[in-house]
């Protein structure tokens, strides 16, 4: 099923709202990790497409970018796509250099990014990964219309007629910018990565995610792994379904899979979160959702 087809599907009668879904493309955290283990959830690193209408937002571009990318090509149209990047290390940017519709030149691509100080930019930054010794082509060699917008962690985007994106700054090393997108009266929160306080929520991402219909976060450990992983920049699935409650999320999506973990482990960890939080969802590779 390719990704117009998933967006076709969840089409309902013209007097409805207009269609907002999202795609899981890549649901692990930190590095690929492919193998008879992570078959059923997927080992690509983070890539979630959202169709806001006939707007066609990306966010991040990690592996799972590539196959997203083949997808979109093989509708035979031009791709007009807003890439939303949460922040530049490697497994959430790896897949920029395969994305196909980079490469034609009849396609548009706008690549956002709000958490790099102002020295630095997005185009930069993939010009430096995109350079000897590390990779054999320059940023160059795309022919499709690609622009980079950079911005700062906190301001509203105006992405698109009707769809409206809110930002905040994140704790991670290096930094890291959590979306809010709102279109047609319905919301998604994509926070990821991210690492929680010691006592209490954050306050910048309880501000962001308070009433949306759909939070997906960074659930790489458990609240027991976590106690050794502290300042590593990411949080914790039980975290994910505190926020959700205090913040009256409609539903959570437990995401940015440790690449150790399992799908049998991840199986559990979805017993366990549907039991303490009904709805609540693992992501997994080609699951598709309607707002």
């Amino acid at each position: 099923m390719t990704a117009r087809t998933v967006s076709d599907a969840c089409s309902g009668a013209p007097d409805t709202p207009p269609d907002f879904t999202v795609r899981f493309w890549g649901v692990r955290g930190s590095i690929a990790s492919p193998g008879p283990d992570t078959v059923r959830y997927g080992g690509n690193t983070p890539c979630v497409e959202l169709r806001c209408g006939d707007a066609l937002l990306v966010l991040d571009a990690g592996t799972g970018l590539r196959p997203l990318g083949e997808a979109l090509m093989r509708q035979g149209e031009p791709v007009d796509v807003d890439l939303l990047l949460t922040h530049s290390h490697l497994d959430h940017i790896c897949g920029l250099p395969f994305f196909a519709p980079a490469f034609d030149a009849a396609s548009r691509v706008r690549i956002r990014a709000g958490h790099l100080e102002r020295e630095r930019t997005m185009r930069s930054v993939l010009e430096c990964m995109m350079s000897a010794p590390l990779f054999p082509v320059p940023v160059e060699i795309f022919r499709a219309d690609c622009t980079f917008h950079d911005f700062v962690s906190g301001e509203t985007l105006a992405v698109k007629p009707g769809v409206t994106v809110r930002t905040t700054a994140l704790n991670h090393p290096d930094g890291a910018t959590g979306y809010r997108v709102e279109f047609a009266g319905r919301s998604l929160c994509y926070v990821t990565d991210t690492e929680h306080p010691a006592a209490g929520r954050d306050p910048a991402v309880m501000e962001l995610v308070r009433g949306s219909d759909l939070l997906i976060y960074d659930c790489t450990y458990t609240d027991a792994e976590y106690a050794a992983r502290v300042g590593w920049g990411h949080s914790t699935w039980e975290e994910c379904l505190r926020i959700a409650d205090e913040a009256d999320v409609k539903r959570a999506v437990i995401f940015h899979h440790d690449p150790r973990r399992t799908d049998a482990e991840l199986d559990v960890i979805a017993t366990a979160a549907e039991a303490r939080r009904p709805g609540t969802l693992v992501a997994r590779e080609g699951m598709a959702l309607p707002l």
